[in-house]
Parts: C-alpha cells; structure tokens; sequence
C-alpha cells in the first residue's frame, strides 16, 4: 500500500515548498519539478511512495538523480548550443531514460526507484519515473538533505558500489559506465559528463538488492518534504510566521534574520561555488551570518566565527517560506536561514572526514554538532 502521494498539483507544490527546506540551496530547479509533476498528472498517472518494508529483499533498487552545477547557464554555454544545432530530445523525460537504459544493462527487471537527496527536482522526478515505469518508489533517501557529491550518501559510508551506471542528458545522449575505481571517480566522471551536456545530466546508478538498500536508506523523506511544504502553505493561509512553520515541522532552529548585503560564487569543475553574506536585523542587528555553498550550504559562520556546518543542514528561506536556490538568492534579499540536524550516520569520525565534514571541504573547522551550537546562543 503507498505510504502516501500527490494527487493534485495543490500536493505537489507543497512537496516542492518542503524539498526547497531540505534543499540548502541546491537539489535542482523547483520551476522543472513543478513542470515534471504538472506533467504526470494531466496525463492521468500517480505520483506515490511506499514504505521501505513493501520491497522484497531480493528486489533489484537503483537510485535516479539529477547530475550537474545549479549556476545559470552562460551566453557562451548558449551560443556554443546554437552554433552545434543540439536539439532537445528528452526536455523532461531523460532521468526514465536513464533507468531504462541501465536496467537494459543490467539484463534484469527494476523492482524499486531510490530517491537520491529530497530536492526540488531531484525528488519528483524519480516519482514521474516511477509512476511511468510502474515501479514503486520508496520514502527515503540515500542523503536526507541535498548534497553536491557521491561522498555525502549512505552507500558511499557503507562501502557500497554505486556502478555500474547510465547517463542520458537532454539532447539524447547515451552513456553506460561499466565500471570505475571509487566513488570519487564517480564523481568526477559523472560531473565531466554534466559539463559536456552543457549543465546538467541524468543519472541512474547504485544497483542495490532491497536487503542492502533497506539497511543504508534515511527513511520518511518523501513524506517529510510534504509535511513541510504543507506546514509553510498552511501558515500563509492564516497569516502565521511561514519561516517558524517551516522549523517546526523540520524539526530545526531559526538561526538568523537579515538582508544579503553580498553574494560571489562561480560555476567550476560542475559545481556551483560560492559566498552569502547577509547582515542581521531585528535581534540581530549589528551582527553578520555568512555561508559558504558548494551548490548547497555546508559552512556558515556568525560574525566571523565557525557556526553551524555540515553534515548539519543550513538553508535561506524567505519571508513566505520559500527556499531560494544557491542560484536564485540575490543581494538585497530579505531572508532567514534555519538549520536542521544532519543524518547521524555523517557525524562519525569517517563521515566528517572523508564525506560531509568541515575538513572534507578544505576548511580547517572542527565541526560542532548543531543542538550544541544553538544552546549557546
């Protein structure tokens, strides 16, 4: 029986207000998820998720994402578009292809669809893929916040292989990778592959039994996004706080108010890099917060000082409760930013190390639990 799902385009943005707060910043474009959802639903399919425990341990699992920088495309990204002639030949159904093609590879049927992180994009396209195949889709995730690399899952943590995998981009573009060394070859392989399709690709990997992916899944996070993105709208509707809505429901803190007085970043390597500074109003004026983003937040820190980082979850919203993208955040914006505790499993000694901490940025922080750090301010 599903655990739950969208049934009117009124659930679907719900859904993609609370994937905006689990976001931080990245997780893909809300605008693509929402014409995704919209899409599946005028064609009559349902968009739903089950418990991890309906899939049968012998069931074979992959995991579709979304592969790619969230900065804006470039004139000369255009340009060099126009000048090849490239035409979309999958606009918004490359991530099906994607495990069509892998499960081609693999000569053997897929029994369940693995969101990779609860993104914007990233979560109600494996939904629309689900719903297109027939495949279920499972409430969890491999990350339980939006993240830039292969390093921040759970698969990675446990030592699991997340190859072979296909990636097929929006001009029709077929790629199969039998095989490769380590997870940071995945990486950089799959990231090589987004900056050739100009941006962005669709990936299907982390061919997993259901056993093995029930062991490794950050469970519930479909159905935490909804409840967020409900929680936001219900505010609006009766004039409450739209940002103290979103903390509760996320179970997180309200960490400062402020205006964006700054914002660098730069589109390298496949990755969205970059700055926030916002200075404070209210009970925090007179006091700075800034934030560092590799397509999403993982460093911040209040008035010069080491505050809250990765594995733990900082993310803008504003004033209505939504999440604007690493992208999207402007100067002069007026925002808050929340955090949320991080998956445990990311707190380690090897997951801060060698996955979601501090250091594996190239920052020299020691990293400090969020509920510790709150406590003191």
């Amino acid at each position: 029986m599903p655990a739950g799902k969208i049934v009117n385009l009124q659930d679907g943005e719900d859904l993609i207000l609370g994937c905006l707060v689990l976001g931080a910043g990245g997780g893909g474009r809300a605008e693509r998820g929402l014409a995704l959802i919209q899409s599946a639903l005028e064609e009559g399919l349902t968009l739903s998720w089950v418990d991890a425990n309906e899939i049968p341990d012998d069931a074979l699992t992959v995991q579709p994402y979304g592969m790619g920088s969230v900065a804006p495309m470039s004139e000369t990204a255009k340009a060099e578009i126009q000048r090849a002639g490239l035409v979309e030949v999958f606009p918004l159904d490359s991530m099906v292809e994607a495990v069509k093609e892998l499960g081609a590879y693999l000569g053997q049927p897929i029994g369940c669809i693995v969101p990779s992180e609860p993104g914007a994009s990233n979560l109600p396209e494996p939904l629309v893929v689900g719903a297109r195949l027939g495949i279920p889709v499972v409430d969890g995730d491999y990350a339980g916040r939006c993240i830039p690399e292969e390093m921040q899952t759970t698969p990675f943590l446990t030592g699991k292989k997340s190859y072979p995998f296909s990636s097929v981009d929006r001009w029709g573009n077929v790629v199969i990778c039998r095989s490769v060394q380590n997870a940071h070859m995945l990486e950089r392989i799959g990231k090589m592959l987004a900056v050739a399709a100009y941006g962005n690709t669709s990936m299907a990997a982390t061919p997993l039994s259901g056993k093995e992916m029930k062991e490794i899944l950050v469970r519930g996070t479909v159905s935490k996004a909804l409840r967020i993105g409900r929680a936001i709208r219900q505010a609006r509707e009766t004039g409450e706080d739209a940002v103290d809505a979103a903390v509760r429901a996320a179970e997180g803190w309200r960490l400062f108010d402020g205006v964006v007085s700054e914002k660098w970043w730069e589109d390298r390597d496949g990755y969205m890099f970059g700055t926030v500074t916002v200075n404070g109003v209210g009970k925090y004026a007179g006091h700075t917060f800034k934030a560092w983003f590799k397509n999403e937040n993982h460093i911040s820190w209040l008035d010069g000082e080491p505050y809250v980082c990765s594995p733990d979850t900082v993310t803008f919203l504003y004033e209505d409760g939504t999440g604007p993208s690493s992208a999207q955040i402007q100067e002069g914006d007026r925002v808050s930013a929340i955090g949320m505790k991080g998956v445990e499993a990311f707190r380690t000694p090897f997951g801060l190390d060698k996955a979601a901490g501090p250091r594996y940025f190239g920052f020299d922080i020691e990293y400090r639990p969020i509920e510790e750090i709150v406590r003191e301010f």
